[in-house]
């Protein structure tokens, strides 16, 4: 009886991160081949647990020219089966599907990651499926923007349909600057949409999908969101919510609608609702089929001892191979996360010496920290101390980035 071959992944990435997916997917026995930019090269990717590696020249906007991808891929299947590919950045999750389109790949296709990378495609599905969603509408049809802004009560959010992020989000208060916006977007608005503005708490699931079931989800609240941080300057917070409290439980419940409706099979993913001031209800904002960034997976991971991407990465493995997934033992700690821009190169966070720092970044001009306690209340006493501190010894701030694709 002969012995099976390794699986073959393709992992796509313009960014540089997942290298504990690479790991993990490596040690399930697995070949794995890496597809990065020319850019990327000298960055610290586990080269020990990558088979071999592809680079591509990006553009001018930093996107790479997809018949070359296709056909370097056409190329390399001459010779070598691909079983998977995994896109491990937002902006790769379009390329993979075009991908597996193309080859007949197993795996989301490009339907289905409209409604994890197309802010527009999720809002009508959510919509669709029941899901309460802020008042938003294409920017096609004049006429329809029009009654929009006659119907929906300012301010609202101008917003790329496919960035990350904040990138490219523009705050409005009129009918006026409403096309003033629009018309500055020209040829490029049928790639945004318009969406009203509603202050509230935003909050974060975290989780990790087999057979169409969420196997694991933690459940977190920002205490400045993204969007302040990038549009205002200030000190990016998160933190763990309390445990089974109603908020907890809506949010899980919340979150398995959204991975149900919008055909979630397997993965790590990203989602993100906001709790209205005005009414106390959740509204979904948007969902991604990938880990989140801003260094959330190791605020998870000191939370509940679960790694998503080495748990994403033996998921990928096992459907691959049509064995079962066993999620590791749960642990269940309060944490939070402090990360700001450093006017300091390389900032010296000796003078935080509390017991509860379980994670420190390392990243020239930044300063961040995870803090993790039994309880709720010691972390967020840390972080509205270590904030203050920070705001005062360290902080720098940058201007938001407009969308690459204007």
């Amino acid at each position: 009886m002969s012995t099976p071959r390794p699986l073959t992944f393709l992992c796509i990435s313009s960014y540089f991160k997942g290298e504990a997916f690479l790991r993990s997917c490596k040690e399930a026995g697995n070949r794995v081949f890496l597809v990065t930019s020319k850019g990327l090269e000298k960055e610290a990717w586990p080269w020990d647990h990558i088979d071999e590696t592809f680079y591509l020249e990006e553009d001018a906007n930093q996107h790479w020219n997809m018949p070359d991808l296709i056909a370097g891929l056409a190329y390399f299947m001459r010779r070598n089966k691909v079983d998977r590919i995994v896109a491990l950045d937002d902006f790769d999750v379009e390329k993979a599907a075009h991908l597996r389109e193309q080859f007949r790949i197993p795996g989301m296709g490009q339907t289905t990651a409209r409604y994890f990378r197309d802010k527009l495609a999720m809002r009508v599905k959510a919509a669709e499926a029941g899901i309460a969603v802020p008042a938003f509408c294409d920017l096609f049809y004049d006429e329809d923007i029009n009654e929009y802004a006659r119907t929906v009560r300012p301010p609202w959010v101008v917003k790329p349909r496919s960035e990350a992020s904040a990138t490219g989000i523009k705050k409005v208060h009129s009918p006026e600057e409403l096309w003033e916006v629009i018309h500055q977007l020209g040829d490029h608005r049928p790639n945004y949409l318009v969406e009203q503005f509603k202050p509230g708490d935003v909050y974060h699931v975290d989780a990790l999908t087999v057979d169409g079931e969420v196997q694991f989800a933690r459940s977190s609240q920002y205490l400045s969101t993204p969007m302040e941080v990038a549009h205002g300057g200030g000190v990016f917070r998160s933190h763990t919510i309390a445990f089974g409290s109603e908020e907890d439980r809506t949010l899980q419940q919340l979150n398995a609608q959204v991975m149900q409706a919008f055909g979630m099979q397997f993965s790590a993913s990203h989602t993100e609702f906001i709790r209205c001031h005005e009414d106390g209800q959740f509204y979904f904002l948007e969902t991604s089929s990938r880990v989140g960034g801003a260094h959330l997976a190791e605020m998870v991971e000191m939370s509940s001892g679960i790694n998503l991407w080495a748990e994403w990465a033996k998921i990928e493995s096992a459907m691959a191979r049509g064995e079962a997934y066993t999620l590791p033992d749960i642990q269940d700690d309060y944490t939070g996360i402090i990360v700001s821009l450093s006017r300091f190169a390389h900032p010296d966070t000796s003078s935080f010496a509390d017991p509860e720092i379980c994670w420190r970044m390392n990243k020239e001009h930044h300063i961040g920290m995870i803090v993790r306690s039994g309880q709720r209340e010691r972390v967020l006493s840390l972080l509205d101390q270590y904030t203050e501190r920070v705001l005062r010894d360290f902080h720098a701030s940058a201007p938001a980035p407009d969308a690459t694709n204007h």
